[in-house]
């Protein structure tokens, strides 16, 4: 039994240093352009991966580039301002969020929020997190209604 949380303990330690690198990652795609799978090898080679989920760093990563148009879509009705006037790191946390709260329902909706918020204060402008929290409580009502909706009872 110990064992089982000490692994779900690191899985969840490994995932969480997946998503900042993912995070990276897609802010270097966004803001060069260049090669996916030369960013991913670049990263590989310039992070110590051993104690990062690196199948979720590449589910992320490839993930949010190939349905990049569609994730925008489903938060864009939330924005206050069009998609270009965004903060370059706001608008790759709501990729990434939206990507995960899309794609991975095995990851808890609070988690993905909580995640993007801890992140956007991090890396994005001062009060980034707002902004980003709210888009995405929206979003979840959408994506993940049922599961909100469980979780309210």
């Amino acid at each position: 039994m110990v064992n089982e949380v000490r692994v779900e303990k690191q899985s969840i330690s490994h995932k969480r240093k997946a998503r900042r690198l993912v995070l990276q990652a897609l802010y270097q795609w966004h803001m060069s352009g260049g090669d996916l799978y030369e960013i991913e090898a670049q990263f590989r080679v310039t992070n110590n991966m051993e104690k990062v989920d690196v199948d979720y760093f590449c589910r992320l990563f490839y993930g949010v580039c190939e349905q990049r148009e569609t994730l925008e879509n489903s938060f864009k009705a939330f924005l206050d301002r069009e998609i270009e006037q965004l903060n370059p790191i706001e608008l790759t946390v709501l990729r990434l969020s939206a990507f995960e709260l899309t794609y991975c329902l095995e990851i808890p909706y609070k988690v993905v929020l909580d995640e993007a918020v801890a992140m956007s204060k991090e890396y994005g402008s001062q009060d980034g997190f707002r902004y980003v929290n709210g888009v995405l409580n929206n979003l979840a009502r959408d994506v993940r209604s049922l599961e909100i909706s469980m979780d309210n009872e």
